[in-house]
């Protein structure tokens, strides 16, 4: 028989350390109380954003006053409804300094649009959510950012209704909700037979039962629940992704911030700025009109080119001089590094519109699997202290007989 020394703590091997009790153990304490503590977290911003997937779908329908009948063409770069509805909006909300943003939904019907105030900037600032008529003479419906339905649960999902501060909790939780994921993978890895390992026995005791409905739940949803959480992260926190593109492949291209060559004067018709955008990009789609107020900021117009895949919110801008109406900047995906091209995709991934219909019923199902998690692991935790409290046995076995 051949004498064997201890293998070194640099000659273990991961597989090997999972298989050490003491490293086991710990694996598995990480894992319950990051678990116990931040799966309630991951749930609650999951389940808004299920109903966030058809979000225009959902509130178009608890408010029939925006329907218009779809008759005729939709507005696009020729339109005239634009300063139409711009002239109506500026009349209502007279502030020559706030922002007008209308959406360009690609189909007939009630114009949306999005009006800023000028004493406040920024990604949260408060703004006014406006419905316009089809022709834009009309104001259909009013109403503050986050104070409907909707608003509110994707304020939910994004920031816990904390602004800046909830989104940073929200992404930095989210890198933790990954560990989470990980970590129930390495622990739940099988040590013998796969086919046992996922498999649900139905007969088997309630807290195995448990045991199994959670694993299994965690098992089938891990690359999907991962690729959700990645992205989240990533939006939530725009200077880890620009960090971590930089690290990883190369600094994405910035968008480019231009000035007017003016702060004060005649602001250009609506429709002067939209050709001189249309003929920066001719084959783009035209999806959103940032009209300013009075000062510096130029008129941005967002567009999708083709390979761009988010419809609603693509990567590509035009930047117009509001008072002369001069091209100052073009921010054209296509043009990009690979850092840019990369970054295209994170928004679809995260909010399942990358294949249409049926990835975006993926991501519907996929906002329960935390809570169906949080659950079973709740469940399957509190009946093993259970048990615990009705087996002494069980804890004279782990301790010992001091006698």
């Amino acid at each position: 028989m051949t004498n064997r020394a201890p293998a070194s703590a640099a000659n273990v091997r991961p597989a090997d350390c999972r298989r050490t009790p003491a490293f086991a153990i710990l694996l598995r304490q990480f894992h319950l109380w990051l678990g116990l503590t931040l799966g309630g977290l991951f749930a609650l911003v999951a389940l808004p954003g299920s109903a966030l997937v058809y979000y225009i779908e959902i509130d178009a329908a608890l408010h029939p006053e925006i329907s218009q009948p779809a008759t005729g063409t939709a507005p696009g770069w020729e339109s005239k409804v634009w300063q139409t509805a711009l002239e109506t909006g500026r009349r209502h909300w007279y502030d020559t300094d706030g922002k007008w943003s209308f959406e360009v939904t690609g189909t007939a019907g009630a114009i949306p649009a999005r009006y800023y105030p000028a004493a406040h900037a920024g990604h949260h600032a408060p703004r006014q959510m406006v419905w316009f008529s089809a022709d834009g003479s009309r104001v259909l419906r009013a109403e503050p950012w986050g104070g409907y339905l909707m608003s509110w649960l994707y304020e939910l999902h994004m920031d816990l209704l904390a602004g800046e501060t909830g989104t940073q909790i929200v992404g930095w939780s989210g890198i933790a909700m990954l560990l989470l994921l990980i970590s129930g993978v390495w622990v739940w890895w099988p040590r013998g037979s796969w086919r046992k390992a996922l498999a649900f026995k139905r007969s088997a005791a309630p807290i195995r039962r448990l045991r199994d409905l959670h694993k299994l739940s965690g098992l089938w949803s891990m690359v999907l629940l991962f690729i959700l959480a990645g992205t989240g992260v990533l939006l939530a926190l725009p200077t880890v992704k620009t960090q971590l593109l930089t690290a990883t492949i190369v600094a994405p291209d910035e968008v480019p911030d231009p000035r007017s060559s003016a702060s004060d004067g005649q602001q250009i018709p609506i429709l002067a700025a939209l050709a001189a955008a249309r003929r920066a990009i001719p084959d783009a789609r035209v999806v959103f009109i940032d009209v300013p107020g009075r000062g510096p900021d130029p008129i941005r117009v967002r567009v999708q080119v083709p390979g761009d895949p988010h419809a609603r919110f693509p990567g590509s801008f035009i930047f117009v001089d509001q008072y002369s109406g001069r091209v100052l900047a073009v921010h054209d995906v296509r043009n990009g590094n690979a850092a840019t091209t990369t970054a295209k995709w994170i928004r679809v991934l995260h909010d399942g519109s990358i294949a249409g219909n049926a990835t975006r019923i993926l991501a519907i199902l996929m906002g329960f699997v935390p809570l169906t998690l949080f659950v079973t692991g709740i469940l399957h935790w509190r009946k093993r202290l259970r048990r615990r409290a009705q087996s002494p046995s069980l804890h004279t076995k782990k301790t010992g007989n001091s006698k």
